[in-house]
C-alpha cells in the first residue's frame, strides 16, 4: 500500500467517488489496475466490494493519503499543503492569521517551520528559483519588455501610458485597479468567534469560499491578459491591424472566446479565417475570369488592365455629370476643371463645390446620391430631402430610426427633443423634423 497524496487540501478538488459520487476525503482508495483515468472510492464503498464496468473487487489498489511527514517530522503533506495555502491566502508575515486558519500549529511552530524549510533551505529555494525562471521564460511574449539593469516603466496615475495598460504597473506586475476589486468588503466585518452557532459559523465558511472563488476569477482575468499580451495595447492594435478588415471584424468578435483557449490556439484559429477569407476572395476572382471567358493567367492581366481603365472612365463620367447640373455657374465649373486636372495627375482631389444663391449667400449645391450605401431604401421624397439637407442616406435612416423610436416612447415628439436626441445642425434637424411630421412618420407631442 502506497501513502500518496494526488489533490490539494481542499476535497471540491478531488474527483467524486465512483460508486456514491460524493466528494473523496482521505484516506481513499484508487485503483491500481484500472486506468488510464484514476477510478477512486470512498472507504465505505470500497469496503461494499463496489464493481463498476472493468473495476473488479479484487484489483490491487493503493491506499491515497497525506498523513505522513515529507520534510520534517510531526508535520504531515496535509499540513504542509495547508501551511502553503495559508501563507498565500494571508500573505507572507502574517503568521497569527496563518497558524488561525492552520489551526493544529501555533504562530511561532508555522513561521520557524516555513523559513527553515521554504526559505532557507538551500535545495528548495534553488529549485523555486529554477521553476519561477521557467514560468518567466514561459512569459516573455506577452511582458512588458525591459532590461533587467533598468529600472520597469512607471506611468503616472491617469496618463495616456497608463490607460494604454490598463491600469497595468509593471514594477509591481499588477494593476492599479483589481477586477472585482471590492470583493474584501465582504469580509471585512466577518469575525470567527468561539460561542458562533453552526448556522452561523457555515454562513461565514460560505462567505470566506465565494471569497476565494472571486480571488481564483481575479488570477485566471490576469492569466488570460499576460498569456495573450493584451497589456501591450498598441502592440496588439498593430498586430490586429494586419489583417484584412474582414477578419479584423471576426478578431473583434472573437476575442471574448480567448479566455477559453490558449494564445496559440487562438491566433491558429484567426489565421485559418483570414486564410479562408484569402481564398475566398481568390476564388471569387477566378468565378470572375471564368464568366468573361478568360482562360488564361496573360489575358486575366489584361481583363485587370482593361476593368482599371473601364472604372476610370465611369468616375469621369460621373463627375461630368455632377457638374452638368451647375453649368450656369462658372464658379462650380472652374471647380470641377480643377478636381478633375488632380484626378488626371494622380492627386487626391479635396475642393468641394459649393454656388452661391440669388441673395449673394454661399450655399452648397444639392447631394448627389449615386451610389451611396442605402439610396434604395429611400422613397423619391426622402431622396429630395436628403439632396437638399446634404444628408448621405445612411445617416439620414439612422436619425429617422432614433425619432421614429423616441416618439413611440414620449407618444409624441418636439423639436427640442429631436435636437437634443441627434446632433447636427439644427437647420438640418428641423428640416427632418417637419418632413417627418408632414409625412405622417412621427406627431408632435
Amino acid at each position: 500500500m502506497d501513502r500518496l497524496a494526488s489533490f490539494g487540501n481542499d476535497p471540491f478538488d478531488k474527483p467524486p467517488c465512483r460508486g456514491c459520487s460524493s466528494y473523496l476525503t482521505e484516506p481513499y482508495i484508487k485503483c491500481a489496475e484500472c486506468g488510464p483515468s484514476p477510478f477512486l472510492l470512498c472507504l465505505q464503498c470500497f469496503t461494499k466490494g463496489f464493481e463498476h464496468k472493468k473495476h473488479e473487487s479484487d484489483h490491487r489498489y493503493e491506499i491515497m493519503t497525506s498523513d505522513f511527514p515529507v520534510l520534517e517530522p510531526g508535520w504531515t503533506a496535509q499540513e504542509e499543503m495547508a501551511l502553503l495555502e495559508a501563507v498565500m491566502d494571508c500573505g507572507f508575515g502574517n503568521w497569527q492569521d496563518v497558524a488561525y486558519q492552520m489551526r493544529t500549529k501555533t504562530k511561532d511552530e508555522c513561521e520557524s517551520h516555513y523559513m527553515k524549510n521554504f526559505i532557507n533551505n538551500p535545495l528548495f529555494s534553488s529549485t523555486l528559483l529554477s521553476m519561477r525562471k521557467t514560468k518567466d521564460s514561459r512569459f516573455a511574449e506577452g511582458a512588458i519588455p525591459f532590461k533587467p539593469s533598468d529600472d520597469p516603466p512607471r506611468p503616472t496615475f491617469d496618463s495616456v501610458l497608463s490607460r494604454d495598460m490598463a491600469g497595468y504597473m509593471p514594477a509591481r506586475a499588477d494593476f492599479m485597479e483589481e477586477f472585482d476589486n471590492y470583493a474584501e468588503w465582504d469580509l471585512k466585518d466577518i469575525d470567527f468567534v468561539d460561542d458562533d452557532s453552526d448556522i452561523l459559523r457555515a454562513l461565514k465558511l460560505s462567505v470566506v469560499d465565494i471569497y476565494h472563488s472571486r480571488l481564483k476569477e481575479r488570477q485566471r482575468r490576469k492569466k488570460v491578459i499576460r498569456d495573450h499580451g493584451l497589456i501591450n495595447l498598441r502592440k496588439f492594435q498593430m498586430l490586429e491591424r494586419c489583417y484584412p478588415k474582414e477578419v479584423q471584424d471576426l478578431y473583434d468578435a472573437m476575442r471574448r472566446f480567448a479566455r477559453v483557449t490558449g494564445p496559440i490556439e487562438h491566433d491558429k484559429f484567426i489565421e485559418s479565417h483570414a486564410l479562408e477569407f484569402e481564398l475566398r476572395r481568390e476564388i471569387r476572382r477566378l468565378q470572375e475570369y471564368r464568366k468573361a471567358g478568360i482562360k488564361s493567367f496573360c489575358s486575366a492581366k489584361v481583363y485587370e488592365r482593361v476593368k482599371r481603365t473601364r472604372e476610370d472612365e465611369r468616375r469621369k463620367r460621373t463627375m461630368f455629370c455632377d457638374v452638368l447640373q451647375y453649368i450656369q455657374d462658372g464658379r462650380a465649373c472652374q471647380q470641377w476643371l480643377r478636381k478633375q486636372a488632380s484626378i488626371d495627375a494622380g492627386i487626391t482631389p479635396t475642393i468641394t463645390t459649393i454656388t452661391v444663391s440669388a441673395t449673394g449667400r454661399r450655399s452648397a449645391p444639392p447631394l448627389n446620391l449615386t451610389g451611396l450605401p442605402g439610396t434604395e431604401k429611400l422613397n423619391e421624397r426622402e431622396k429630395e430631402l436628403c439632396q437638399v439637407v446634404r444628408l448621405v442616406p445612411g445617416a439620414y435612416l439612422e436619425y429617422k430610426q432614433a425619432l421614429l423610436s423616441e416618439c413611440r416612447r414620449q407618444g409624441g415628439l418636439r423639436l427640442a427633443q429631436a435636437r437634443a436626441l441627434i446632433k447636427i445642425d439644427v437647420n438640418k434637424t428641423r428640416k427632418i423634423y417637419d418632413f417627418l411630421i408632414k409625412e405622417g412618420h412621427i406627431t408632435k407631442a
